[in-house]
Parts: C-alpha cells; sequence; structure tokens
C-alpha cells in the first residue's frame, strides 16, 4: 500500500506541467493526412528514401511528438497500437523500396486508423467528472496491474522460500523505480525525443530488460517445482543464491516492472489532465480508487500463495512470469517496429490484442510463438535427457 500511494501526490504534481497540453489533436491529424497523401502519391521504388523520410517524420514529429500518441492512449488504447504497428509496416515498406501499390495500401490503412481517432475529437468534448474518474481509474488498473502482479508472484515466492526477511529486496527495486519513472515521464512530457531518442526506443529498451529477467526468473522457479528439488536446493544453496545474483534478479525484476508502466502512467495521465482540465478531483479520486484496488490483489495474491500446494505454486508463478515476459516482449517489438529499429511486415486479417502485446506483423507473432513454444521444447528435452543423466 506504501508503494501504490507513493504514485499519488507525484503524480499530480508533475500534472501540472501536462495540463497546458492541447486537447483538441484535430490539426494534428488533419497534418498527417495531408503530407501523408502527398507523400504516397509522389512515392517512386527508385527514390525511396524522400517517402521513407516523410513517413518517418510524420510518427516521430507529429504523431508521437504532439502529444497524440499519448492521448490516443488514454482514449483507445487498441486504436492506439494498431497505429504503431501500421506506422512501423509503411515505413519499412518504403524503406525498402517496396512497389507503389504496397506502399499506397500501407498509407490506406494509416489513414483509415487516423479517420477512426479523428472520430474521437469530433466536435466539442465536455468531460464529466464520473468519465474522468472511470478513465483515471482505469489507467492505472491497467499500468499497475502488470507490475503488482510481478512484485506480488515474486515476493510470494520469497516467503515460501523461507525468505521473508528478503521482501525488502523488492520493494527497494520498485522504490528505485519510481521516482525514475516520474523523471522518465516528466522529461518525455516536456519532449518526446530526449537527446535523439524517441519515448518508444526508451520504452522498448525497458520491456525487454524485464522480459529478459523475467524468462530467466521463471525457468529457474519451473526447475524447482519437485518438492525433492526444492528442498535439496534449499539445503545447500538458499543463503549463497539470496544474498547473490538471484536476489538482484528479483530486485530488478521489480524495478524494471515498476518503471516500465510508472513512466508510461505519467504520460497518460498528463494526457488525461490536458483533455479534461478542472476535473482534478475525479482524477485523484480514480488514482485512489485504483491504488486501493491494486493493494487488495497484492493482498490477496500474499494470503493465498501460502495455501498453494508447492508444486502448483512454483508451476503457476513461473507461468505467470513467463507470460509476462511474453506480453512485455511483443510490446517491445511494437515499439521497435514503429520507431524503425526493426522490420515490420504486416499480416492482414490476424489480430491485434494491445494489452496482451499481440500485433499482426510476421515479427511479432512469429516471436511470441517462439517463447510460447519454448517451454514446451525445454520440457521434452530435459525428459529425454533424464535416462541418459541416470
Amino acid at each position: 500500500m506504501k508503494l501504490l500511494s507513493r504514485f499519488i501526490s507525484p503524480i499530480m504534481f508533475l500534472l501540472i506541467a501536462g495540463a497546458a497540453m492541447a486537447a483538441d489533436f484535430n490539426p494534428a491529424i488533419d497534418e498527417i493526412l495531408r503530407r501523408g497523401d502527398a507523400a504516397a502519391a509522389s512515392y517512386d521504388p527508385s527514390n525511396r528514401l524522400a517517402a521513407a523520410t516523410e513517413f518517418s517524420s510524420l510518427y516521430f514529429d507529429v504523431f508521437e511528438t504532439s502529444g497524440l500518441e499519448m492521448d490516443l492512449g488514454v482514449r483507445d488504447p487498441g486504436l492506439k497500437t494498431n497505429l504503431e504497428v501500421l506506422f512501423g509496416a509503411l515505413n519499412a515498406k518504403a524503406m525498402r523500396g517496396a512497389p507503389a501499390d504496397d506502399v499506397r495500401a500501407g498509407w490506406s490503412r494509416v489513414s483509415a486508423a487516423l479517420g477512426e481517432a479523428r472520430k474521437l475529437y469530433g466536435g466539442e468534448r465536455v468531460e464529466g467528472f464520473w468519465s474522468v474518474f472511470v478513465k483515471s481509474l482505469l489507467i492505472l488498473l491497467r499500468e499497475g496491474a502488470e507490475a503488482m502482479l510481478v512484485i506480488g508472484a515474486l515476493a510470494a515466492y520469497l516467503r515460501r522460500a523461507g525468505a521473508a526477511d528478503r521482501v525488502w529486496v523488492l520493494y527497494a527495486g520498485a522504490g528505485i523505480a519510481v521516482p525514475l519513472s516520474l523523471l522518465t515521464g516528466w522529461l518525455l512530457n516536456r519532449s518526446m525525443r530526449l537527446n535523439g531518442i524517441s519515448a518508444g526506443m526508451i520504452e522498448a529498451v525497458s520491456l525487454l530488460a524485464a522480459a529478459g529477467i523475467l524468462v530467466y526468473i521463471s525457468f529457474w522457479l519451473f526447475s524447482k517445482r519437485e518438492a525433492r528439488r526444492w528442498q535439496a536446493w534449499v539445503a545447500g544453496r538458499m543463503e549463497c543464491a539470496l544474498s547473490g545474483g538471484s536476489l538482484l534478479a528479483l530486485g530488478g525484476a521489480a524495478c524494471l516492472a515498476v518503471y516500465r508502466e510508472g513512466a508510461e502512467t505519467v504520460l497518460f495521465y498528463a494526457a488525461l489532465a490536458a483533455s479534461a482540465p478542472g476535473h482534478e478531483t475525479a482524477l485523484a479520486s480514480g488514482i485512489a480508487m485504483a491504488a486501493v484496488a491494486l493493494a487488495a490483489l497484492y493482498f490477496g495474491l500474499r494470503r493465498f500463495a501460502m495455501r498453494i500446494p508447492l508444486r502448483a505454486f512454483f508451476s503457476a508463478t513461473a507461468a505467470l512470469l513467463y507470460a509476462m515476459a511474453v506480453i512485455f516482449a511483443g510490446q517491445a517489438l511494437i515499439e521497435l517496429q514503429a520507431t524503425g529499429y526493426l522490420p515490420s511486415h504486416y499480416l492482414p486479417g490476424f489480430p491485434s490484442i494491445a494489452w496482451a502485446g499481440v500485433a499482426p506483423t510476421l515479427q511479432g507473432l512469429g516471436t511470441q510463438g517462439m517463447m510460447l513454444m519454448l517451454p514446451s521444447a525445454v520440457w521434452l528435452w530435459t525428459r529425454r535427457a533424464r535416462p541418459t543423466a541416470r
């Protein structure tokens, strides 16, 4: 509860700076459509850099820097993710000199999605108390649930390991992440480009780091799911591992989970404050209610984890952390593709699930698919290796 309460007052303070942002993003949408239409019409595969540079500028200098991206993240997270995916696929096609018809088809998809975004800004938008309250509540629930599940699962693991006195490492990691995430959110809110690095790139790096640590921890936990293996490990290596690298990995996982979610939360609340001036009470009430709900989730996880049989607990915890790693990896790929650091091959007809990091691209679906198959492959390999070991 103390960890969650620390979010409220700093975020409210930082929102004062974000309230000056323009809530009407129709001019930004108009600029993207006008310049994008011209770039698509003049696109020539033999001179692809001109159009590729223009499409990239529309994403970085207008969609991201204007605040439209973050505002859409508040109003319609799925649409925001879809636009990131479509921009990434369009930029990739233009950069590799794809046929003109393919590039224009990619731009048509972006244009259609921007048309959906325009509907959100049509007419005079008057936000009421309950509308702002619900949005504020959902932002922190949506962003905080992932971090809370990671911290709650790791804390339960330490208690089951008889190392309840080491839970402070998780709180320390989360505590370090809070001011870092608030500072990052404030800096990115002031300028969506920090020393030439986009907000998406910063988020992608933190997501990939968190995913890597969670994969490591989840496989380690799964390997200890047998009671006899766990008891043998406790007898021989408990103190060493929990005071060394493993403890550092746990604290790092907590830190990265909170850092990633916290920075994005600040940006979302800044966008909400800008779109609903005069509703500070509703916004703060939503944050407070979400904090209570997340605290209940944490203590519920803490209470019931101790009652679950050891094998089931370790298996479930490993599966939860690995699922979070798959989600983080998918979300990181979306950001890297949108910013042009990874190629993007769009797959029409495939689903897009923003909260799960699922995007209709060959790279995204392929990576998450391989990650989902990896545990089964490792399990089969270990089963085949056991008779030989005997």
